[in-house]
């Protein structure tokens, strides 16, 4: 707790900014165990104690980035729940690749980071209850009769496939791929109803 009791810099500073971009960077690059203060001062051209000034410790860093990678995918998955399919739409959120690689490094760091394990776990509690409160507004009970599931496990469901998807071809592999792909594109247009109206 030493760290808490130290004074941090602005949360709106440029340079705070440029060191969470640059951390981001180097986790893409390199990946989470290349992150230093060291290496992210010499990469940003900054003095490493101006990295300690604004997160005193490396799991506050590693927080930070999660944190606004968290908010970044919130907003894409707000605009998916409020789309005209939102469903669909969600979906289509759980299986784009375009965050693999941070998905995977930060599930990794996670296993060695308890305050980032925290984080991350505290978020996905809060955006599962978020869809699921849409999800409810919009199926209604009606999703049991045609699915025979609710929408908190519609809302895992999506998830857990997508993950499973995205991660496995973030490897390489692509059995059985198209073939969940189908399954799920199936539930969907049997719920399209449903969400309509």
């Amino acid at each position: 707790m030493a760290g808490a009791a130290r004074r941090v810099g602005a949360e709106t500073s440029a340079t705070r900014a440029l060191i969470v971009e640059t951390t981001n960077q180097l986790i893409r690059d390199e990946g989470y165990a290349a992150v230093s203060t060291r290496r992210v001062a010499a990469r940003a051209g900054l003095k490493p104690s101006l990295v300690h000034y604004y997160f005193p410790t490396t799991d506050d860093l590693f927080v930070e980035v999660s944190r606004q990678g968290a908010a970044e995918s919130d907003r894409m998955i707000e605009a998916a729940l409020t789309s005209s399919d939102p469903v669909r739409a969600l979906w289509h959120f759980f299986v784009d690749t375009s965050r693999t690689a941070m998905a995977l490094e930060f599930m990794a760091l996670a296993n060695h980071r308890p305050a980032v394990r925290a984080h991350m776990a505290r978020h996905s509690e809060e955006m599962r209850s978020r869809q699921v409160e849409i999800l409810r507004n919009i199926l209604g009970d009606r999703i049991a009769k045609v699915e025979g599931f609710d929408p908190a496990g519609l809302s895992l469901v999506l998830a857990g496939i997508g993950r499973a998807i995205v991660m496995e071809q973030g490897l390489g592999v692509t059995a059985g791929h198209a073939e969940a792909m189908r399954i799920v594109e199936g539930w969907l247009d049997r719920l399209a109803p449903l969400s309509d109206g």
